[in-house]
């Protein structure tokens, strides 16, 4: 399969890879990563399911999937395409290198199974266009925690508290990630080999902080959560200034979440504490004094297209009844395109072709953004991304689409 006449798209060798990876860096500023981050990229590399388009003897395109499972609501975990490592050289772009690229890998999700495609954007603006819609949102913050108090439950003085080497506690804090897993839609159970990405620690991800550090708590005996972090000291006029940077927090019950972030707050001699990537409903918020001064702020994370409507709608559950015939519209994957009627409840859904009258209209980006349950297809109707064509379908539908918990991606790919 080719893209143009000079470019010819052809699935990654593992004697091309170095190559390869080269020319996926270049396209993203040219910084060579650390040994270790690349040794762990080539580790989980699926080179079946990797894409290299080359001009001549020229690496110009990059692309691949990884073979993820992810939640969705009702708890299932459904395979998802994690698409992921995009690159086009800035010498060819314009000639539809990206566009066979995405082809390829959609056509290869479908023919495995895989109801779901998944990815991060560096550039969100392309992806709209190829069927994505940004389905999670996270939390970041800069906490001055000097003007913001703190207060846990009184259970939170039952969590007993131990630092641990990162490495020796690993699976310890995978138990607790899995367990994690079913509880809120778009997290991923993680394969074999992803578990080291929490250990990377290279002197380029310090920005002048410490090595990795994981602290591990337990309740009567058993592990219940753990998180990783960094101190960066800092000095002014007034005193210290330090900064604690939280990488990763896990807790399997609210006085072991509300501990750790007791600890995290109070380390000696820090005065910040700067969270990123949290879910938008993250318990922190709602154990301050003053979220002002927690500078809060939001970012765009996980984005999802339905490789197969009728199987991804048909593998979660629904909030409340629902019973409508949606007009989906899908120019980059037109087997999806047309009307399907999705029936489910709590229990369980199906979805179907039909050719009873449509009720809501929308093209499979709305409904990627809204599948997870964390954007409302209320919402996306007020932008006039879905049309109501019946009366009453669209409240119905979008009460029925929504999430007990707000999804979030746990960690990037």
């Amino acid at each position: 399969m080719g893209t143009d006449r000079a470019t010819e798209l052809t699935v990654l060798r593992p004697d091309e890879w170095d190559t390869w990876w080269d020319g996926l860096v270049r396209a993203f500023g040219g910084v060579r990563a650390a040994d270790e981050e690349r040794e762990l990229d080539r580790s989980v590399t699926e080179f079946e399911r990797f894409l290299a388009v080359r001009d001549g003897d020229l690496n110009v395109g990059t692309a691949g999937s990884f073979s993820f499972r992810t939640t969705v609501p009702g708890g299932a975990l459904v395979p998802a395409a994690g698409v992921t490592m995009v690159s086009v050289a800035a010498t060819h772009r314009r000639r539809g290198v990206l566009t066979s690229m995405m082809r390829r890998l959609l056509e290869d999700a479908r023919a495995l199974g895989e109801p779901l495609a998944i990815l991060t954007a560096s550039e969100p603006a392309i992806y709209g266009r190829y069927g994505f819609g940004a389905a999670t949102f996270q939390l970041n913050a800069e906490i001055d925690t000097s003007r913001t108090a703190l207060s846990v439950p009184a259970e939170a003085d039952e969590v007993r508290l131990r630092y641990a080497d990162p490495a020796g506690a690993l699976d310890d804090c995978e138990a607790v990630y899995a367990a994690l897993v079913p509880r809120r839609p778009g997290m991923l159970a993680r394969r074999a080999g992803w578990e080291r990405a929490g250990l990377l620690d290279p002197e380029s991800r310090r920005k002048g902080g410490s090595a990795l550090q994981c602290v591990v708590a337990e309740r009567d005996g058993a592990v219940t959560g753990y998180a990783r972090f960094r101190t960066r000291p800092g000095w002014g006029r007034d005193g210290h200034e330090g900064t604690v940077s939280v990488l990763e927090h896990a807790a399997l019950d609210p006085a072991t979440d509300a501990a750790l972030w007791r600890f995290l707050f109070g380390i000696d001699l820090m005065l910040h504490v700067e969270v990123s990537g949290r879910p938008l409903d993250d318990a922190w918020q709602y154990l301050v004094s003053d979220i002002r001064r927690c500078r809060p702020w939001l970012r765009d994370s996980c984005y999802l297209r339905p490789v197969d409507v009728g199987a991804a709608l048909s593998a979660r559950t629904y909030r409340t009844p629902v019973d409508v015939v949606l007009e989906v519209e899908d120019a980059f994957c037109p087997w999806n395109e047309g009307r399907w009627r999705l029936s489910g409840d709590t229990e369980g859904a199906s979805c179907v072709r039909t050719t009873d009258p449509a009720e809501l209209a929308l093209s499979v980006r709305e409904l990627g953004a809204a599948y997870l349950g964390g954007v409302s297809l209320l919402s996306l109707a007020r932008a006039g991304r879905v049309r109501e064509l019946r009366p009453g379908a669209l409240e119905r539908a979008s009460v029925a689409f929504g999430s007990a918990e707000v999804p979030w991606l746990s960690h990037g790919f």
